[in-house]
C-alpha cells in the first residue's frame, strides 16, 4: 500500500466528507488498485488551497491526484462518439494507448464462412486458429492503454467427437504471452439452440476470458455488485440468456454481457492529457446487509458487547486472518499497530466466528481521484469484430466512446442500425 499524492483542491462538500472519515479514523481506499489514502493525503485531497499559497512542487504524473466528483468534468465532455473501421482484428490500424477496454466475440473455430479471405474461424486447424487468435491479442495490446483488458467470449468445438478445449488453450497461449488471465467467467444459458447428440448433454454455458497485461488495471467492483447485487463480489456465473436476432448474424452476444464488462473495466472518464483514468474512493463502513441472518448476528452481537467503531474499524485493519496489512496499522505516528490489535482481540472475543462479516461491510464512494489537466474524456470501447455493433450500441449507451472494427461489417442492416 502507498500514498497517492495530491496537488488539486475539490469542492467543499467533498472536502468535508473526507474531513469527517478521518475524524473517524477510516482509510480511504482507491477502487481496484492497492493503494490507500492516508489522513495526511485525504486531508491535501480535500481541503481547498489558499490563494496566495505557494504552488506545489510538480510531481509525476502517475503519482499526483485530487478527489473530486464525475459532475465536476461532465460540462466539458462532449457526447460520446462511434467510430467504424473496416479492417482485421490483427492489424486494426489505430494508435497505440488509445483503447480502454475490448470487448468482443471473434468467430469460434469451423462454425461458419463469412465469405472474406482473410476471416477468421476457417483455419485447416484449431491450432491455427488459436494462433490467429493470439495475433489478435498481440494487435490488442498494443492499442490497450496500461490499464485497459480484454473481455474475450469465446466457445469450444467439437471434432471428431471430442471437445478440443479451444478456451484453455487460449488461455495457455495467452499466458506464455505475458497476459494475464483474471477470471474465466462462466456465461450460463437457460435455454439455447437444440441438440441432436442423444448420448450427451446439451451445451448451456461459454467462456468470457478477462485478460489484462499489467496488474494495476482499471476496475470498478464496487460499482458493478452495486448495480448487480448479491453481495461485494457477485462472483464469476453470468446467467444471461441469449436475445432473438433476426439478421445475418447467427451468433450475437447479449447486451447485459456487454454492459457487465463496461461496467467493470471500462473508465467513465479518462484525462485526455495523460490517459489517467478517474478511480472510484471509497471508505469502508460499519454496515452489514441485515438481510443474511450471519450479518443480522454479528450486528446484534456487536451492540450487545457495546463494541465502538474503533473495534469494528480493527477487524477491517487486520481481516479475515492476523497477518498482513494489519501489522502495518498506523494513525501516521508508526504507534499504532499494538493499539488495534487490542481493540480486534477484544472484538473477536465478543463476536466469535461472526467477526468475519465485518471484514465485508458495505464500502461508500467519497469521489473520483482526478490527475489535475482540466482535459476530461470518455472511457473508449473498441470491438474488433464488431459485427451488429452490440458492442458499440451499449457502449454509447453507457456514457463510452465506441470504436468497431470488422471485415464482414453488419452494422447497416436496418434491424441493427445504430
Amino acid at each position: 500500500m502507498h500514498d497517492i499524492g495530491i496537488t488539486e483542491p475539490v469542492g467543499t462538500r467533498t472536502y468535508a466528507r473526507i474531513e469527517q472519515a478521518f475524524a473517524r479514523g477510516v482509510e480511504l481506499e482507491i477502487e481496484g488498485t492497492t493503494t490507500t489514502m492516508s489522513r495526511n493525503t485525504q486531508r491535501a485531497a480535500a481541503k481547498p488551497r489558499q490563494a496566495d499559497a505557494e504552488p506545489d512542487a510538480p510531481r509525476p504524473i502517475l503519482g499526483t491526484a485530487s478527489v473530486g466528483q464525475l459532475s465536476d468534468w461532465e460540462t466539458n465532455l462532449v457526447d460520446p462518439t462511434l467510430n467504424f473501421v473496416s479492417g482485421d482484428a490483427r492489424q486494426t490500424g489505430l494508435p497505440d494507448n488509445s483503447v480502454d477496454l475490448i470487448v468482443t466475440s471473434p468467430p469460434y473455430w469451423n462454425k461458419r464462412d463469412y465469405g472474406h479471405a482473410d476471416q477468421i474461424g476457417l483455419e485447416p486447424t484449431s491450432g491455427a486458429y488459436i494462433d490467429a487468435i493470439l495475433e489478435c491479442l498481440n494487435e490488442w495490446r498494443r492499442v490497450l492503454r496500461p490499464h485497459g483488458s480484454v473481455f474475450l467470449n469465446v466457445g469450444d468445438t467439437y471434432y471428431n467427437k471430442s471437445l478440443l478445449g479451444i478456451p484453455g488453450r487460449i488461455e495457455w497461449r495467452a499466458v506464455e504471452e505475458g497476459w494475464l488471465v483474471r477470471n474465466r467467467i462462466i456465461w450460463a444459458k437457460d435455454s439455447g439452440m437444440p441438440e441432436p447428440a442423444k448420448n450427451r448433454l446439451a451445451n448451456r454455458h461459454e467462456y468470457v476470458i478477462h485478460l489484462t497485461y499489467k496488474p494495476d488495471y482499471y476496475y470498478d467492483l464496487v460499482g458493478y455488485s452495486e448495480a448487480i447485487g448479491n453481495g461485494a463480489n457477485p462472483g464469476d456465473v453470468w446467467t444471461i440468456n441469449p436475445e432473438r436476432n433476426m439478421g445475418q448474424h447467427l451468433a450475437p452476444f447479449p447486451r447485459e454481457l456487454v454492459r457487465r464488462a463496461i461496467m467493470l473495466a471500462a473508465p467513465t472518464q479518462i484525462c485526455a492529457t495523460c490517459n489517467v483514468p478517474r478511480r472510484r474512493v471509497v471508505e469502508r463502513t460499519a454496515e452489514l446487509n441485515a438481510s443474511r441472518p450471519q450479518a443480522k448476528r454479528a450486528m446484534e452481537l456487536a451492540k450487545l458487547h457495546r463494541l465502538t467503531p474503533e473495534h469494528i474499524r480493527a477487524i477491517q485493519a487486520f481481516g479475515v486472518s492476523d497477518v498482513g496489512k494489519a501489522t502495518k496499522f498506523q494513525n501516521g505516528t508508526g504507534r499504532n499497530s499494538a493499539e488495534v490489535q487490542r481493540l480486534a482481540k477484544e472484538a473477536k472475543d465478543a463476536l466469535g466466528g461472526y467477526f468475519r462479516e465485518f471484514t465485508f461491510a458495505n464500502k461508500r464512494t467519497v469521489g473520483w481521484t482526478d490527475c489535475g489537466h482540466g482535459t476530461p474524456a470518455r472511457g473508449v470501447v473498441l470491438d474488433p469484430f464488431a459485427g451488429t455493433g452490440t458492442t458499440l450500441k451499449v457502449a454509447i449507451e453507457e456514457g463510452r466512446d465506441a470504436i468497431g472494427v470488422d471485415l464482414v461489417p453488419l452494422m447497416n442492416q436496418p434491424e441493427v442500425g445504430i
